[in-house]
């Protein structure tokens, strides 16, 4: 869920969350049409899911039933009390996105990667455009598409070769990438990561 909202945000276009998204609720399958995911909005394990105190009978559409989406195991109040929940990782991720205006108008460049599992590409500013955006000016997004740990290496842009690289969440220092635009990563399942780049000055790109 996580690797699917990550390439959600970074990929081109602009991100869409229907209600219930953030926290990971479940849709009701067994309604007709697109009636499955109009369902009750899960506030709390209360009554109705917290979003209305009619009589349940009279709900335009029943809350989810199921065992592992039903209001009482997944529901706002829950999430909002745990650091760890999905609906505090999906305000963290936003925040980072809504830092760096790369993910909303920076072009989108796919880079080579030697595993086939992994998509690696580039948001990246148009030349001349860094000192009148806010954030980085490139941030390499790399996604593990598989359900197994994986390596890759991958090239970058030319004129990202030399870029130092750091991670947009936590702030930690990664392989630089080197002369050759080349860097190494290795995920974990359905892992991603984005770096923000930092073009190494001293670095010519006439290379």
């Amino acid at each position: 869920m996580e690797l699917i909202n990550a390439l959600l945000f970074s990929l081109p276009g602009s991100p869409c969350l229907y209600y219930g998204d953030e926290i990971g609720m479940g849709d009701n399958i067994w309604l007709e049409d697109r009636d499955s995911v109009r369902t009750p909005m899960q506030w709390t394990p209360d009554r109705n899911a917290g979003f209305s105190t009619a009589d349940p009978g009279k709900l335009y559409q029943p809350v989810v039933s199921s065992l592992v989406y039903n209001y009482t195991a997944v529901n706002v109040e829950a999430q909002a009390a745990s650091g760890s929940s999905l609906l505090h990782w999906m305000r963290g991720m936003l925040q980072v996105r809504a830092a760096h205006e790369v993910f909303g108008v920076g072009d989108f460049v796919i880079c080579e990667a030697d595993n086939p599992t992994v998509l690696a590409f580039v948001r990246v500013l148009p030349r001349g455009d860094e000192s009148e955006r806010e954030g980085l000016s490139a941030v390499l997004c790399v996604n593990n598409l598989s359900s197994r740990p994986q390596a890759a290496t991958i090239t970058v842009p030319d004129h990202l070769r030399g870029a130092l690289a750091q991670d947009l969440f936590g702030g930690v220092g990664f392989p630089d990438i080197d002369d050759d635009g080349n860097v190494v990563i290795t995920l974990g399942s359905r892992d991603f990561y984005w770096l923000g780049l930092t073009p190494d000055e001293g670095v010519s790109d006439e290379r």
